[in-house]
């Protein structure tokens, strides 16, 4: 793994409903951020934790260039469309990057308001989608934690704390390693290239079982005591709680 990632920042999922996908995930157990509305369009509710979170993300009508892949995803179906890593110096890495030969897009300046706090911005270097195909990976860095990490959003009827793990399927596991190397992540080797699960960490599997009841979902369980919800309830991508 390269020195300038230094660790997973957030998974995006990628769905065609925004308010449909607002109403699951709230009925699994989450506390979701208001509607966020980025600069390049696309709009947002986020499930923040400690350090990591998920983003559901919707695109408009007619989304920019730079929106292309995602669009590209949506077309086949919803799911986790990208995985974006942590860094703390968005051109520093995007200098490691060129120097190591992977492809990659120059720092790109994002915004989104948020309300009654200011604006939230972050620059964004993305790779080309050959560097991992099945999801596109950019590397983020925040220019304002405070603004996205607030503590009011960080406390779930689930009990969620973290991203314990991403679960990649490849026909070549190899070729993720350069950048995935010392993330927790879980490779599987399969025909289709995809993101098809995220473990997530809770405080008390009980306290997560009977949140997921109160929402309606029969969650499987498995031997080691880990709950699984389906990618067909989840939009796209499987969650498991341990």
């Amino acid at each position: 793994m390269l020195k300038g990632i230094r660790g997973l920042d957030h998974a995006v999922i990628l769905v065609r409903d925004l308010d449909r996908a607002h109403d699951t995930y709230r009925r699994l157990g989450f506390t979701l951020t208001p509607r966020g509305y980025h600069s390049l369009g696309s709009q947002n509710h986020c499930i923040m934790f400690g350090r990591d979170y998920l983003e559901l993300m919707a695109l408009p009508a007619s989304p920019p260039p730079a929106l292309q892949y995602f669009a590209e995803f949506l077309s086949r179906g919803e799911g986790v469309g990208a995985l974006a890593l942590a860094t703390d110096d968005a051109t520093a890495a995007y200098a490691e990057l060129t120097q190591a030969g992977i492809a990659a897009d120059a720092p790109l300046a994002l915004s989104r308001p948020v309300e009654k706090l200011g604006e939230a911005r972050f620059t964004l270097v993305q790779l080309s989608p050959a560097t991992t195909p099945g999801f596109q990976t950019f590397l983020c860095q925040h220019h304002t934690r405070e603004i996205v990490w607030r503590a009011q959003y960080q406390e779930h009827a689930l009990g969620v704390q973290a991203i314990d793990a991403v679960a990649i399927a490849a026909p070549d596991p190899d070729r993720y390693y350069s950048l995935f190397g010392r993330l927790p992540v879980e490779m599987l080797r399969a025909p289709v290239a995809a993101v098809t699960a995220l473990r997530l960490r809770v405080a008390d599997r009980g306290r997560a079982a009977g949140a997921l009841r109160r929402g309606g979902f029969s969650p499987a369980a498995l031997a080691d005591g880990t709950l699984v919800v389906s990618a067909g309830e989840a939009h796209g991508v499987a969650l498991s709680f341990r």
